[in-house]
């Protein structure tokens, strides 16, 4: 049975890419007239990855919680690249903080600058996004979802990393409210690896934290309440509540 799930797992692998070369020529005319050409592209394209990978590997997902709009924070924890999938297949206006190597990826690297992603070298993130609140303020950027990793990397179920100062630093600079988001889709699509595992994939969006918080305040707040809530959902997929990061030390 592994050796199948395996093989279906391939076969999923090579239509998503090929798939994501289709769409990405019949969106592009759209999305070059367009500003907002690009972020329905995006978004057909994940609601397509999400069925294929139902129908392909009998791997469901689902979105928990009320999805935001408007000018928002979101910061997520990353488990694996379907966290961003599914959060994609929903949001109206997704604007990630990615790394700047992503821009010269085929297809995608053009999209996510076409959406409005802010493409930064390490350690300069906060003036990235002092440059892109500008843009909005000027009026040649669109607000939208802007979307952080505060432990600033994909991180495996069980894994204990810090959360960096940085989503703190974007939370006091741009004022906006922040809505954290649980995840447990790493026990199903790991960060590395093949294998996609058939069972349930959740993203969930938390009730928002208002602005106005202190760096630290924030911080403590938003680890708390994420890492609770994606240890009650890796509960929920099968993780073993003894191999849980203990939350005490700070996880």
């Amino acid at each position: 049975m592994l050796a199948l799930q395996y093989l279906r797992s391939l076969i999923f692998v090579i239509q998503m890419y090929l798939v994501m070369a289709i769409l990405g020529v019949l969106f592009l005319p759209w999305a070059v007239l367009r500003k907002d050409g690009a972020s329905q592209g995006a978004r057909v394209y994940c609601r397509y990855v999400r069925w294929s990978l139902r129908l392909i590997c009998g791997l469901d997902t689902e979105l928990r919680g009320r999805v935001p709009e408007g000018a928002v924070l979101i910061c997520a924890k990353h488990q694996s690249f379907l966290d961003i999938i599914i959060m994609v297949s929903q949001l109206p206006r997704p604007k990630f903080i990615m790394k700047a190597s992503l821009r010269h990826a085929p297809f995608l690297g053009w999209y996510a600058l076409r959406m409005g992603c802010v493409p930064v070298d390490r350690g300069r993130g906060a003036e990235a996004i002092r440059r892109m609140m500008r843009d909005v303020t000027a009026g040649s950027a669109a607000p939208g979802q802007l979307i952080i990793y505060p432990q600033g990397t994909r991180t495996a179920p069980g894994a204990a990393l810090p959360y960096k100062v940085g989503a703190a630093v974007i939370y006091e600079e741009t004022g906006q409210t922040c809505h954290p988001v649980a995840v447990n889709v790493g026990l199903f699509w790991p960060r590395q690896g093949l294998l996609r595992k058939p069972g349930k994939a959740i993203v969930e969006f938390l009730d928002p934290i208002p602005p106005g918080l202190t760096r630290e305040s924030f911080r403590a707040r938003l680890e708390s309440e994420v890492e609770t809530a994606s240890n009650k959902l890796m509960l929920e997929g099968g993780f073993p509540e003894d191999e849980l990061p203990d939350l005490d030390r700070g996880a």
